[in-house]
C-alpha cells in the first residue's frame, strides 16, 4: 500500500512540474523590453509606452523623444539604438559640440545604462523600440499588406504594434496575450489552417476539442474576436504571410538571450 501511495504522489509531482513547465511563460524580447522600461523608468520621461515624450524645457525640439515618430531622427539602426541606451547617445552625437551644447541646455538628459543594466536586458529595450517605431518592414509585398489590415482590424491592439508585444490578459493561460512572433505562436497555430479559424472564427477547433483548453478560452479576459464578417478577401493569406515573415531572421536584426526577469 504504501509503495502505491508513493508511486501515486511520484506521479502527481511529475504531473505539477509538467504542468507548470507547459504554462511557463515565453515572453518575446519587445515584451520584455515594454515591462523592462515600465519597471526602469523609461516612460516617465517618454511617456505611457514610449509614445508621448514629456516636455524638455530649454531644448530647441522642447519635448524628449517618443518612440514612435521621434525614434528614427536619433537612430538608423538597432545598434544606433543600443547606443543610445548604453552610453545616453551615440558616439556620433558625443563627437558634435552643437549637439553636446543642445544637451546641455535641456533640464532632461537620457541617462546611459552601461553598468546598471545588463546587455540582455538593454538588447529587450532596444527590440521594443524598434516595435514601437514599427522597424523593420517587410519588404514582401503580401507581408505587408498583411501588416497594414492587421492595423486596420485592430488587431494590433491587442498583440501590439506589429504583433510583436504579449500584453498582459487576466485568468488566460499564460497570463497574456500571445504575440506573432514568440515562442508561444505554435502552440497556438500550427499552420496557416488553424490561423485562418483564429482570425474567422476567434478560436481553432483543436483547442475546442480540448476540455482544458476551452475552459480557459472561457475564463479569459481578453478573448479573441471572431472576424469573419469583416475580412475582406485575401485577408488571412495576407495575414499569414505577415506572421511567417515577422517570425523569420528578416524581422530580427537584433534579439536578445534572455532578460532581467519576466
Amino acid at each position: 500500500m504504501r509503495l502505491i501511495l508513493v508511486f501515486v504522489l511520484a506521479l502527481a509531482c511529475v504531473a505539477i512540474v509538467a504542468f507548470a513547465i507547459v504554462r511557463r511563460p515565453q515572453l518575446p524580447p519587445a515584451e520584455r523590453g515594454r515591462r523592462l522600461a515600465e519597471r526602469t523608468g523609461c516612460f516617465g520621461c517618454h511617456g505611457p509606452g514610449g509614445t508621448r515624450g514629456t516636455n524638455n524645457p530649454g531644448r530647441i525640439d522642447k519635448t524628449v523623444p517618443n518612440f514612435q515618430d521621434d525614434v528614427m531622427m536619433f537612430a538608423k539602426t538597432p545598434e544606433e539604438i543600443h547606443e543610445w541606451i548604453s552610453s545616453g547617445a551615440t558616439k556620433k552625437r558625443q563627437a558634435s559640440l552643437t549637439w553636446r551644447e543642445e544637451r546641455a541646455r535641456g533640464a532632461l538628459k537620457m541617462p546611459a545604462w552601461k553598468g546598471r543594466m545588463s546587455e540582455a536586458g538593454m538588447g529587450d529595450l532596444t527590440a521594443y523600440v524598434m516595435a514601437m517605431a514599427g522597424v523593420p518592414e517587410p519588404d514582401d509585398s503580401l507581408a505587408a499588406t498583411g501588416l497594414r489590415r492587421a492595423a486596420d482590424l485592430g488587431c494590433t491592439g491587442c498583440h501590439g504594434p506589429g504583433g510583436r508585444l504579449a500584453r498582459p490578459n487576466p485568468r488566460s493561460w499564460k497570463g497574456y496575450v500571445p504575440s506573432w512572433d514568440g515562442a508561444d505562436f505554435p502552440e497556438l497555430a500550427r499552420d496557416s489552417a488553424e490561423f485562418r479559424e483564429w482570425a474567422q472564427q476567434g478560436r481553432c477547433r483543436r483547442f475546442d476539442r480540448n476540455p482544458a483548453a476551452r475552459l480557459f478560452l472561457q475564463r479569459e479576459d481578453l478573448k479573441m474576436p471572431a472576424f469573419e464578417r469583416f475580412l475582406e478577401p485575401g485577408d488571412p493569406a495576407a495575414l499569414w504571410a505577415y506572421v511567417r515573415w515577422l517570425r523569420s531572421p528578416a524581422a530580427r536584426p537584433m534579439t536578445s538571450p534572455s532578460a532581467d526577469g519576466d
